[in-house]
This record gives C-alpha cells, structure tokens and sequence, in this order.
C-alpha cells in the first residue's frame, strides 16, 4: 500500500521544492520571493511561513523587480541554479509578465506561481479578476503563455504529481531552458490532498552536455578547411556550458579570432590576442572588420540578434557562409545556417580534434591593438583646462575602468550604457552582465542585487541612467534591508539620451525624450542623491569623473548599497565602432531632414544580405 501524507496544495508545492537538488548537493530553486496578496497569502503564504528555512522566503517591493533579481541570480549561477516568485492574483501577477519575457528572450530559469481565480468559480467575479466574455477558463494569467516555456493551471490538487517535474525539466534542460509559470487557483492553493510520500524523496537534476551529430560536425569540418577568413562569434550559450576556455584553446589552435555577442562578453577576457571586442550595431571596428570580410561566420552559442549581425548587414563578402552552433534546432537553423545541434563545449572538442593542426590563413592583429589604443583615447579623462566640462557616457566608462579589479562584474540593461559598454568596456573574464535581449528598462538595480547574491565575492557595479532609475529603482529598499553592497553609477542626463540620439539619427525632431523637449511647464529637478538616502542606501553627488573614481574605491568597504550621481552631456555617442541599425524611418510625408534620412537607410538596407 502506498504510503500518503495530507497537504494543503500550497504545502506540497513548498516541500517538493525543498528537496529538488543540484549535482552540487544545492537545492535548485534557493528560495521564493514573495509579495503577498489576497490571491496568495492564505495558502501560499501559510505553506512558506511553515517551511521556514529550508525554502527561505524573501520580501520584495515590486512584483517585476523582484522577478528580475531571480533573473539576475540565474544569469550569475549560469542557469544551474534558480528562484522562484510568487504574488497575488490581478496585478500582481501581471506586473510578473514583463520579467517572464525578459528571461524567455535570454533563455532563463525562473519559476513563477501567481495566484489565479477560484476553480469552483463559486465567488466569481473576484476581486482583481479578468472576465473573458467568450471564455469562461481565462485569467489574467493567460498572459504569460507567450512569455513562458512551460504554462500550467493548478486547478486541483493533484495536478501538481504532474505539473512540479514538467516545470524542472523545463527549467534544467539546457536546450528548452526558460521560465515557467504554474497559475496556482486560490481555492486549491488551500485545498488537501493524500499525496505519495516518495513525491517528496529528494531528487537531483543534472543538467545535459548534448553531443553534436557525426554528420553535422563532418560539415563543418569542411567549412572550416576551406575558409581562407573565418570568424567565431561566441555567444551566451559558451558561458552557459562552460566552454570559455575550450573557445579559446580552439580559437588559438586553429587561429581563428573571436567577436563576443553582448551575453557572451565577458567569457574570455579581453587581452587574449584572438579576442576582437564585440561585432555588430554596437561592436568594435576590428570586429566588425573582421566580419565584413569573413567567408564563414561560425556562431557558438548564439541566436544571431540583430545587433549582433548589424541587422544582417555586416558581413559583406559574397562568398560568405554560415555556421551555427546551439542546443536548439530553432537557432541553429537560422538564416540558413549549417547547423550543428549540441552542446557548445563538447561540440568545440569533436571540432578541434577532427581538425587536428589546421589553421586557417593569418588574420590582421594590428587592428586589435589599434582599436585598444582608439578605446583609451575616448575613454581618457577629461584635460583639467576643460573645466566644468560635463563628462561623456564614455569618460564615465572611462573613470570604472581604471579602478575596476579581476573582482568586478559590471552591469546594465538598457539606454546609452549597454552599447557603450559593450564597445569599449574591457572586461576581466566573467566580468560583465548585461541584459540586452530584452533591453529592459528597470531591470539594473534589481539585477545589481541579484549579481550579488549569487557571487558575494565579486564587486558589482551597476551603471543606470535617470531614465531607467525612475522606472523602477525600489529594489534599492530590499538590499539595504538583506545587507546586499553593490555600486550604482547614476548618470544623469536629463531624460532618455539614447533614444533622443536615435531619433535625431532617423531624421526625427527632438520631440518628448529630453525633459527640455517635452511638454512640461516645469522642468524637474530630481535628488537622486536624497532619493536614495531616503531608502537607506549610502549616496552622494560626485564632482567629475576623477572624484567618481574615488567614491568607487570608498565604497568597497560599506554593507549596503552605495549611489554615485554624476550629471553628464546628453549630446555625445560613443564615438567609437559601431554599425548601422535598421530602424525604419519613414518613407515619405516628412520635411527634408527625413527624406535625407530615408535616403541613408536605403543605401544602408540594400547591404542586408540572407545566408542561402
């Protein structure tokens, strides 16, 4: 006879989580974060209160941030580890679907289980609840289906016997990896039921190293014999399988040099003497080089976004093919692709040893060097004659980089900062973390926090704008109260910089990004420095770029988050690298200055080429 034990639903789903591990002997899920509400708090929230610590509970400010420091930590823990987060139903739920999109474009764990509706429907319509006029099974929570990997309502009990193995199978596969979100009724979260007692026997998850097929590699072994310009782009996908220093070893050993896409920065780092800096819209000009007079592009872990290909406008050479390498047939086969389906580091080692001493034909070292050199200029301190000078983006890149050690990660997600930082930031091994899938504005503080709880040891310094700031910035609150340091660099131009760059270059008027350019009778004049005291952390408002420098070494020594407020010019880009965007500008109605611009995306659109 099967022995049984009698939960509340809620209680099961908290103790199953308990006890699913990691080959390290971790758990997987480390814990929830939770905002209770009422479609949440009687049955979940009874369940984690009950649990205690062995699934620790963790309080957030806002629904969608705490969601994005579980990103964050998963990123950090390179998908081995994950969180999981809770809320009510209604918005609370809803303000999750952003973070849910978030992690499935960067293919990330996370285990979302907001409250829904009442099953036995016999309350309806409850507080917060959607009503489908067509469909009586909708809920808000229905919205997460295009965001999720795997999507599951818990409507009774026993669904979880099936649903809580669907949802870690999802999580640990390293091909269909992503979020997933169980819709966990209200009515059921408290209902009982007699489960196995061997549900609940500990489990450990392994995550697969996929080997590539024979055939598949026999290609692109030829491929690479033949090409006279190769270039590997190495992608997120090397992190995630470990196979940083086997990209390397075969980049050295085939002489074959590397670009690195924005998550897959940071995987080596960048003195090695292969290593070109980053291709594409906001690449490097020795990368980009490289790629426009490539004959094959080998991409290792890598989806091919379009800022990665230069909106596929990059490679230029007729003769060019194209090699993808992933753990998901729908990204190796992109564009047309040779594809090679398995894991990056195992398919690397098949490759290189079928390759034996090959190396392909000698490529142009002197362009990296040139490029560094090009990098500290535009980087450089501003000259003491300039005087009240305002600092670029750049020169405050400049100022982190100088004082950076082998310990900093630095991160960011969206605005001028990623592309600035992807260009010339030259990054330790393992020291960069960008989040440019999804390009989400409000995901840096939060995810600043989340860096830091997965790797305490590291320093981790989050450049934000003011824009994104005030999207959301109340994560700030939960490290000061968990005890969590990191460093924020708040540039503030006063308003959205980046896109106003961007719409200019589209032959737009400035209209609505800068606070100068937008319809206000006043214009605000906002203490971010008050702002951030007022929520406990250590801030200050720093003179320039050398007194920034040294604030970023004081606050090395503090427990809570330190806020460094430095204004800065709106004007200047980068003014390094770089590559067109498509961005479609409109066709015609426009004064001349858009007909000019229609006139350079033309010229610019007629270099996309597709792979056949």
């Amino acid at each position: 006879m099967t022995k049984t034990i009698k939960l509340t639903a809620a209680q099961a789903l908290v103790k199953w989580l308990s006890v699913q591990m990691t080959e390290d002997g971790e758990r997987f899920i480390e814990g929830v974060w939770a905002i209770f509400g009422h479609g949440n708090v009687a049955g979940m929230g009874e369940a984690l209160h009950g649990i205690g610590e062995a699934l620790p509970t963790w309080r957030g400010q806002n629904e969608q941030t705490m969601a994005h420091a579980a990103i964050a930590y998963a990123k950090t823990k390179r998908r081995k580890r994950a969180h999981a987060v809770t809320s009510s139903i209604g918005p609370g739920a809803t303000n999750m679907v952003t973070a849910a999109a978030l992690a499935h474009v960067n293919r990330l764990p996370v285990l979302f289980i907001p409250g829904d509706v009442f099953a036995n429907r016999r309350p309806e319509p409850v507080l917060q609840q959607i009503e489908d006029f067509d469909d009586g099974t909708v809920s808000a929570n229905d919205a997460f289906r295009p965001v999720v990997r795997y999507f599951d309502r818990i409507s009774r009990p026993e669904h979880l016997l099936s649903a809580l193995p669907r949802a870690l199978s999802v999580m640990t596969d390293p091909a269909n990896c992503g979020p997933v979100c169980l819709a966990f009724c209200q009515d059921v979260q408290a209902d009982t039921h007699d489960y196995p007692e061997s549900f609940f026997e500990p489990k450990v998850w392994r995550i697969r190293r996929p080997e590539p097929d024979p055939r598949e590699i026999e290609d692109v072994v030829v491929m690479i014999r033949a090409a006279i310009q190769p270039v590997i782009i190495s992608g997120g996908g090397v992190i995630y399988s470990d196979a940083e220093d086997t990209l390397a070893a075969f980049a050295e050993r085939h002489n074959i040099p590397f670009v690195e896409t924005q998550a897959g920065k940071g995987a080596n780092a960048w003195e090695n003497a292969f290593n070109f800096g980053s291709p594409g819209v906001t690449g490097s000009e020795c990368a980009n080089r490289l790629c426009a007079q490539a004959d094959l592009i080998i991409g290792v872990g890598t989806r091919f976004q379009d800022f990665t290909t230069g909106s596929w406008a990059l490679f230029k050479n007729e003769k060019r093919k194209l090699v993808s390498i992933n753990l998901h047939g729908y990204d190796a086969a992109k564009h047309g692709a040779a594809p090679v389906v398995g894991d990056a580091k195992a398919t690397l080692e098949k490759l290189s040893s079928l390759l034996g001493d090959h190396k392909a034909p000698a490529f142009d070292a002197r362009s990296r060097s040139d490029w560094h050199q090009r990098v500290k200029s535009v980087t450089a301190a501003p000259l003491p004659e300039l005087g009240n000078h305002l600092p670029t983006d750049s020169e405050v890149i400049g100022a982190v980089q100088r004082v950076a050690t082998e310990k900093t990660v630095v991160m960011c997600a969206a605005g001028t900062m990623p592309g600035a930082l992807q260009i010339l930031w030259q990054s330790a091994k393992g020291g960069y973390h960008m989040e440019y899938g999804f390009s989400c504005m409000g995901y840096e503080v939060a995810g600043a926090m989340g860096i830091k709880l997965a790797a305490p040891a590291k320093e981790v310094i989050c450049f934000v704008g003011d824009g994104s700031y005030m999207m959301a910035n109340s994560e700030l609150a939960t490290a000061v109260m968990r005890r969590v340091p990191f460093t924020v660099v708040l540039t503030d131009n006063r308003g959205y910089g980046c896109i106003n760059r961007l719409q200019i270059e589209c032959g737009g008027a400035e209209f609505n990004n800068m606070y100068k350019d937008s319809n206000v009778e006043v214009q605000p004049e906002i203490d971010f420095v008050g702002h951030a005291r007022s929520m406990g952390a250590h801030a200050e408002k720093v003179a320039g770029i050398a007194d920034l420098e040294k604030k970023i070494v004081e606050a090395r020594g503090r427990n809570i988050p330190t806020v460094l407020v430095i204004d800065t010019d709106a004007v200047p880009g980068v003014d390094a690298g770089g590559h067109w965007w498509d961005v479609a500008v409109p066709q015609t109605g426009g004064p001349e200055r858009l007909e000019q611009a229609r006139e350079r995306y033309n010229r610019n659109a007629a270099d996309q080429r597709v792979f056949d």
